[in-house]
């Protein structure tokens, strides 16, 4: 009964504190993941300009492969709380079962990619022959040992569907301090550690994740559990497949198109220089500071809204929509606040190229003014994910980055210069945040009358 009770609680105990208990350790873990990416990016800019600049390019990949496995483990986290507030256990323990399996072939799919694939990917997105060099360094070891990505991008879901967000915290910081913790010794060759550079940083992920993806398979074949893995028991199941990716394949797609969006924006900044390539990766990596808050906070929202969507209980559901979005308001303003203030403090922390601070401050001071409509946007997909509607989550996400951000990035651009391209940012977020607070209320009302008429 105990176990039971670990799951039933999302059901009875108060929203505010379920809330703060769920969504702590996912914070906590996502804190030290992106402190994980500023100090990864602090010790690549010691080397140059041109390493950060390498770095900024390569980051549409890693995210396409963060993109695969989150994508999937949001579909699997909303199925299994789904499925649990339901009381369906052991189809909720054979999604998991799926999930493993799923996680090992993208590895492998991933490894062979980067075996062959390198240096053609980098060629996408540059000609530069100094990034091109630096860039195939990074992204061939990152695409070669890309299954210490995908093991506990996708099995950390698994544990948040149940409500257990403390194990997937642990694996977040294993691999985020493990990696902090090697990068200058592989980066810069100290003590009896080669000098590698940017392969070194590469390296570092690598092996920090993998350490990570070891310590959560350990936990999910354990018997300490609400779901329990059992591999010798799995039976394939096509429904499971396609109820995961229902959710999965929206939520994936939503952050591969922001991988698409990252290519075009370079290509866009690369057309006044390489310098602004730089600024953008530092600002994608300095706001991935407080939007972790809330992305932490969408793992401990997200079961409770599914939960209670699964088990016909829509004023708590309501309850909780409402006081998440406060919360993640909160922390939009936190950003808004720490770079309106102090933008040029924060570019110096990475390099003090004069050209870098010129560009980085008044670009930080204009995207930061999306912030306050970012963090509902993000909320806003969490819900309708979390009720099992992927594609307005997908839709929205589509709207924000193909059709209002990057050709308005373009446009700015070309009418107004580098300056004006910044607002590009505020611009996309406040058009999609009235389109989606629209969509989500008529969204809710229709769930909660169809959830009364159950009960």
């Amino acid at each position: 009964m105990a176990l039971k009770s670990k799951s039933r609680r999302m059901g009875e105990e108060p929203i505010l504190k379920l809330l703060f208990k769920l969504s702590v350790p996912a914070i906590a873990g996502m804190l030290i993941q992106a402190m994980y990416n500023i100090v990864d990016s602090i010790y690549v800019g010691r080397l140059s300009t041109e390493a950060l600049s390498a770095l900024s390019i390569s980051f549409p990949v890693q995210m396409f492969l963060i993109a695969v496995g989150v994508g999937t483990g949001v579909g699997t986290s909303s199925l299994i709380s789904r499925l649990l507030g339901q009381g369906d256990n052991c189809r909720a323990n054979n999604v998991a079962e799926h999930v493993f399996f799923i996680a090992i072939i993208y590895g492998i799919l991933g490894g062979l990619l980067g075996i062959f694939y390198s240096e053609n990917i980098v060629r996408l997105f540059t000609d530069d022959p100094v990034l091109i060099d630096l860039g195939y360094q990074y992204i061939n070891i990152i695409l070669t040992g890309s299954i210490a990505i995908f093991i506990p991008a996708t099995f950390n879901y698994i544990l948040r569907g149940e409500g257990n967000t403390f194990v997937p915290m642990l694996t977040m910081i294993i691999g985020a301090v493990l990696n902090m913790i090697i990068d200058p010794f592989l980066i810069f060759g100290l003590g009896p550690f080669p000098q590698l550079g940017v392969a070194g940083a590469a390296y570092a992920t690598v092996f920090s994740r993998f350490i990570g993806g070891v310590f959560i398979v350990l936990v999910l074949l354990s018997d300490k559990n609400e779901l329990t893995l059992k591999l010798e028991d799995f039976e394939f199941d096509f429904q499971i497949i396609k109820e995961i990716y229902n959710i999965g394949i929206p939520a994936m797609a939503n952050r591969l198109l922001f991988s698409v969006s990252i290519v075009f924006i370079n290509l866009i900044l690369g057309a006044f220089s390489s310098t602004a390539i730089a600024v953008m990766g530092l600002i994608f990596r300095m706001q991935s500071f407080f939007l972790m808050m809330v992305f932490g906070l969408t793992q401990g929202y997200l079961p409770i809204v599914g939960y209670n969507y699964g088990h016909n209980n829509p004023e708590r559901m309501k309850k909780t929509i409402l006081i998440g979005s406060a919360a993640a308001l909160s922390f939009g303003v936190i950003g808004f606040l720490v770079f309106q203030l102090f933008p040029a403090s924060i570019i110096r922390l990475f390099n003090s190229d004069p050209e870098l601070i010129n560009i980085g401050v008044g670009a930080l001071k204009k995207v930061s003014l999306s912030y306050f409509f970012m963090v509902l946007n993000i909320i806003g997909v969490a819900t309708f994910q979390a009720v099992g509607k992927g594609m307005p989550s997908f839709a929205i996400t589509f709207l924000r980055q193909a059709i209002l951000l990057v050709p308005g990035m373009y446009l700015l651009g070309k009418a107004f210069g580098l300056n004006a391209v910044w607002l590009s940012f505020p611009i996309a977020e406040s058009v999609s945040f009235v389109i989606m607070i629209t969509w989500l209320i008529a969204t809710i009302k229709n769930s909660m009358s169809k959830m009364r008429k159950k009960a």
